[in-house]
């Protein structure tokens, strides 16, 4: 096998995309620096115990492992951030108040998470800790949608979903871990057939419930009408629908559109509250993902309210439409004080300049060259290059 080949799912960013996806993290990080986020960068590698928390079966196969030289002790290779961004603000940072953090970073999966997507994610998001309202979910779903729309992605379709509802019947009927783990996977499928086979022992009432869970989805309005004649009129459902309709309401200026998935349980060993999905019709897979977790600090002895989202650059930048080519000046090759000068100057005001070492003009198209640096009049002046 030739060595220049790559793994599967595994591709180098060349020039165009790389630019491009720079230029799209600096415009979210500057956005999420502006509403009082501090950036924190973690390591690639850590031990595995760290980054394999609250018994996410998911999360374990999609994560590469190693043995560390030195220890002895099992590593892993991140395959998400967010646990290592809750560790800083439940060990090292250790605020009483309200902690905004951001990051920027790859990570790696031992499979792709959809159709298309590379196993080198390039993972951009935000999280809040320190406040367990519904001001703190709105607040990163906001900022969620106005990223997409900074970078250029239109069109967003936000599904918002809330795990509160299905544990509130697991809780009500007293269910056990093996029948609860039976009922996520029967319901993220949606395999109503198998869903009835699981609550045929339930009480009637938890029954209907968790067999209503798979229908109810759609616009906002329709899906909480029938969710509030369907389900148990229990605090903990209610309050779940209430927090899911003011959301809705609140966000619907900043989204194409705005659903309603009470069977989307993504995370569900992992998220505590109301979670949230943007799509968008160029991908197959959610483009975004988000989600109250208040118990994931506590692996780290500090368990606090926490929310947040998180996107794959890469993914996203599949999505916007193609861009023409920046054109650069070509100056030329000459030990010229005034023409350093002005290629400098031309610099500082933010023209991309490029010295021909080559000379050679059958090469320029390369160079991707619409002016050039000349000298008229005793100065170096840009003209337009020519053919």
């Amino acid at each position: 096998m030739p060595n220049w080949l790559l793994p599967e799912y595994i591709q180098d960013m060349l020039p165009d995309e790389a630019w491009r996806i720079e230029a799209m993290r600096s415009k979210v990080i500057e956005l999420l620096r502006l509403s009082g986020y501090q950036l924190v960068s973690p390591p690639m590698l850590e031990y595995a115990e760290s980054l394999l928390i609250n018994d996410s079966h998911d999360m374990d196969v999609r994560t590469f492992k190693l043995v560390d030289q030195l220890s002895g002790r099992t590593m892993a290779l991140r395959a998400d951030i967010t646990p290592q961004v809750a560790r800083i603000d439940a060990h090292l940072l250790n605020c009483k108040g309200v902690t905004r953090l951001c990051y920027a970073g790859s990570v790696l999966h031992t499979q792709p998470a959809g159709l298309m997507r590379t196993r080198e994610p390039l993972q951009i998001g935000a999280e809040l800790y320190g406040h367990g309202g519904l001001e703190s979910d709105l607040e990163v779903q906001r900022l969620l949608l106005q990223a997409l729309a900074l970078i250029g992605v239109e069109g967003v379709h936000l599904d918002l979903g809330h795990v509160a509802v299905f544990r509130a019947l697991v809780v009500s009927a007293a269910i056990d871990a093996e029948l609860e783990a039976s009922l996520f996977t029967a319901l993220q499928l949606k395999d109503v057939p198998a869903l009835r086979d699981l609550v045929s022992g339930l009480p009637a009432q938890v029954q209907s419930s968790l067999l209503a869970l798979p229908q109810l989805y759609g616009s906002t309005e329709d899906v909480l009408k029938r969710a509030r004649k369907l389900l148990p009129n229990n605090a903990a459902v209610q309050a779940a629908l209430n927090e899911l309709e003011q959301a809705a309401k609140e966000l619907s200026p900043l989204a194409h559109s705005i659903g309603i998935d009470l069977a989307e349980l993504r995370g569900y060993h992992y998220h505590s509250g109301m979670v949230f999905a943007a799509y968008h019709a160029g991908s197959h897979d959610a483009i975004a993902l988000g989600g109250r977790y208040d118990d994931l600090g506590k692996s780290f002895g500090r368990a606090r309210p926490a929310t947040g989202f998180s996107m794959d650059l890469r993914q996203l930048h599949r999505l916007l439409p193609p861009v023409a080519h920046a054109k650069v000046i070509l100056a030329p090759h000459k030990k010229d004080t005034a023409l350093l000068e002005a290629i400098a100057k031309l610099r500082m005001q933010g023209h991309s300049v490029v010295v021909d070492l080559l000379g050679d003009t059958a090469l320029r198209s390369e160079l991707n060259c619409d002016r050039e640096l000349i000298m008229q009049n005793s100065a170096w002046v840009v003209v337009e290059l020519k053919n």
